[in-house]
């Protein structure tokens, strides 16, 4: 085997569950077929995932899609984007009822509930959404030779209700992950956020990383000195007295990145525990102020979080897709309830 330089970019710290290679092919190499090539270099890929890449045009050669037939020259500069490495881990298939919001051949979109987990892991091995896609569709692709997460290109937060899509096929997984990866997909969600923002819009930017104290804690690098890039876009949509709801729109996807952002920005999500969001922030948290906020709580014993719309390109059809959720029982409730406490103030 050729000497060559490889540069890998994981997924860790995402909600994108996708990997990334840069490969610089060796002066000394011979002519090779990219598939034949790449199957020597990436570790449990098979040739039906990288050939299915590479017609989703998510292996590149000098910036370029190519096709399969394409052979590999010296210092070809490779890039290939596909779905994260599975966990070794068995995933048992479970009867669990899903909303499907929409479902074709190549993919489908789910509403997932607040405290459903996307993925087994320590602690949550069953009951998991890939549980209950692994019952519903039996031969959904996976990340590597039939383990992993199925047809999984992104998460959200258990305790974060709303939208996720699912690819169906390995072409669409590849498809969806270079989508993710390049920030072409569009991302909304509603949050309620504690207090009233200075500007009625904002973008918020700054490395989100691994708390030194708190591995399951993020925090915000402004200095750029640890973590990755990230970036969300906010807007108020409604004024209450002391909790505001906002639109967040996500240009990167980092894990617990807008929790992460608001509370770096002074608006820590009501009722959000990990972010100190369950503690009166705005307000005297004391007599009826703090009996109202400890039965709102009460009512959405979890983050005000909710990912509301989806966009994208179909992987098949290249037309422009947009699905959009209502909010859940709980956060209406909760916004009923501030409506009316302002109303009665």
């Amino acid at each position: 085997m050729a000497d060559y330089e490889e540069q890998d970019i994981t997924a860790e710290d995402s909600d994108e569950l996708y990997e990334h290679h840069r490969i610089v092919v060796d002066k000394g190499q011979a002519l090779l077929r990219i598939d034949k090539f790449l199957m020597d270099r990436l570790a449990n890929v098979t040739r039906n995932k990288l050939q299915e890449a590479i017609r989703a045009e998510s292996v590149q050669v000098n910036d370029k899609p190519v096709k399969v037939s394409y052979k590999v020259k010296p210092l070809d500069v490779i890039t290939i984007t596909l779905a994260e490495p599975p966990r070794d881990t068995d995933i048992v298939p479970e009867n669990i009822p899903l909303t499907i919001v929409y479902e074709d051949e190549e993919l489908l979109l789910v509403n997932k509930p607040a405290g459903m987990v996307v993925h087994p892991a320590y602690n949550n091995w069953t009951g998991t959404l890939v549980n209950a896609l692994t019952y519903y569709l039996q031969n959904l692709p996976t990340a590597r030779n039939g383990e992993g997460r199925p047809g999984l290109v992104h998460r959200i937060d258990k305790d974060t209700s709303g939208l996720l899509v699912i690819a169906k096929t390995e072409y669409s997984m590849a498809f969806l992950a270079k989508q993710f990866y390049n920030h072409t997909i569009e991302r909304t969600y509603y949050a309620l956020v504690w207090g009233v923002p200075k500007q009625d819009t904002g973008t918020i930017v700054g490395h989100v990383g691994r708390s030194a104290k708190d591995r399951k804690v993020m925090t915000v690098y402004p200095d750029g000195s640890y973590g990755k890039h990230a970036v969300t876009h906010y807007k108020v949509l409604r004024k209450f007295k002391y909790v505001t709801l906002v639109q967040c729109n996500l240009e990167t996807g980092r894990t617990h990145q807008i929790r992460a952002h608001m509370k770096y920005i002074g608006h820590p999500l009501f009722s959000d525990a990990t972010y100190g969001g369950d503690k009166i922030v705005y307000g005297s948290p004391v007599g009826t102020y703090k009996a109202f906020v400890d039965n709102a709580m009460k009512l959405m014993p979890r983050q005000a979080l909710h990912a509301k719309s989806l966009g994208f390109i179909h992987p098949v059809t290249k037309q422009e897709l947009y699905f959009n959720s209502e909010l859940p029982e709980d956060f209406t409730a909760v916004l009923a309830k501030w409506e009316l406490y302002e109303n009665e103030d």
